[in-house]
């Protein structure tokens, strides 16, 4: 059998680094890539596009992903600007209801001071996360983005809460909201914030394939409609139904805890190391059109932080030499790497196509799988 070796991997075979993967040894592969940075910094990106910009190439897939420095760099641009952004929006909400006493505008108010602080743990996992990896962590420290995933969770969930028992409280002890254009005004900046944030969030999160930050743009979304409702309660304030303001409160509590369960739904197969189908789907395939691959066994790919990997086996001719062999696994690690969107580094391992008759070449390993 056979593996490509471009980079020696702690698995016993080799995989294709394409993303200059720290702490492995890697070395690029023999064909130019003129897109990629050659310095640090701000002054190797603009090199970089510069010559993007003046000699384009078919590696647009592959300089997407290949820079997980850029994209975590991408990542935190994303959280600070965020930050700043709903940092703002809730200082104006806060002085609104310290002054009108609006139960639903608090409640909206503690969702987006939430969002704003969720930066926080994920801003400490995209600085993990460009780390080298070690002999302890030989895949990185990608994965504590998982973890902030799981954070954000929770803070959702305890926004959650504390807007619930606000409501409770005044729907049980009622008390008429003051300045109530104030608290109009406030829930249209809650929601202007919260869907500009939403919108970026998301697009730079799947840009960068980066779960948590994808979940924190769901979570200010919700808070955009959650900023809506907060008008509804003032309307009703206004016509005397004092019970609409902490109802409001209550229906935002509902509203949260939809967003807390697909926030909650796409971290947790996240850190079960799922994956789209769809990319499996792909991946297959791109493999199957590789010349020199006869089938394809045992194909996995999972998510290590906002960075794809896969592991896969080819069936290849069992008579093939072995440089005939690890030149079709280099050039199936190719072919992955330009077609799967994400895919940072990939180990092929070639297996022998079986002979009538024949040893299996995996008799070795029989009792070990079976057990």
């Amino acid at each position: 059998m056979h593996d490509s070796h471009h980079a020696p991997d702690h698995e016993g075979g080799h995989r294709h680094v394409h993303d200059g993967d720290p702490g492995h040894g890697g070395h690029p592969h023999p064909h130019p890539h003129p897109g990629r940075p050659t310095g640090p910094g701000r002054l190797g990106s603009a090199l970089r596009s510069l010559r993007h910009g003046l000699a384009p190439h078919s590696h647009d897939t592959v300089d997407r992903v290949d820079g997980a420095l850029e994209s975590s760099a991408r990542g935190m641009r994303a959280l600070w600007v965020s930050l700043a952004v709903l940092g703002a929006t809730s200082a104006v909400q806060a002085v609104v209801v310290a002054l009108s006493g609006s139960v639903a505008l608090l409640g909206d108010t503690v969702h987006n001071a939430a969002d704003a602080l969720t930066a926080v743990p994920l801003g400490i996992a995209f600085a993990l996360g460009r780390r080298a990896a070690t002999r302890r962590y030989t895949y990185g420290y990608g994965r504590a983005e998982d973890l902030a995933g799981l954070v954000i969770v929770l803070t959702i969930a305890a926004s959650a809460v504390l807007t619930a028992w606000a409501a409770v409280d005044r729907l049980l002890d009622p008390h008429p909201v003051r300045h109530l254009p104030a608290v109009a005004v406030a829930a249209l900046v809650g929601c202007a914030g919260n869907e500009w944030v939403a919108r970026y969030r998301i697009r730079v999160g799947r840009a960068i394939g980066s779960a948590a930050l994808t979940a924190d743009g769901l979570h200010a979304r919700t808070d955009a409609f959650t900023s809506l409702a907060v008008l509804v309660g003032a309307a009703g304030s206004a016509l005397g139904w004092h019970l609409a303001d902490p109802l409001v409160g209550l229906g935002i509590t509902v509203a949260v805890l939809f967003v807390l369960r697909d926030a909650a739904r796409e971290v947790f197969r996240r850190v079960m190391d799922a994956v789209e189908p769809e990319l499996v789907d792909r991946a297959e395939r791109t493999l199957r059109e590789v010349p020199g691959v006869r089938d394809v066994g045992e194909l996995r790919l999972r998510w290590v932080g906002h960075r794809l990997r896969a592991e896969v086996a080819v069936v290849v001719d069992g008579e093939a030499t072995v440089h005939r062999a690890h030149a079709i696994t280099v050039e199936a690690e190719h072919a992955l790497l330009h077609a799967v969107p994400g895919l940072t580094a990939a180990l092929v391992h070639a297996d022998p196509a079986a002979v009538p008759g024949g040893v299996d070449p995996h008799a070795r390993l029989t009792h070990h799988t079976t057990a």
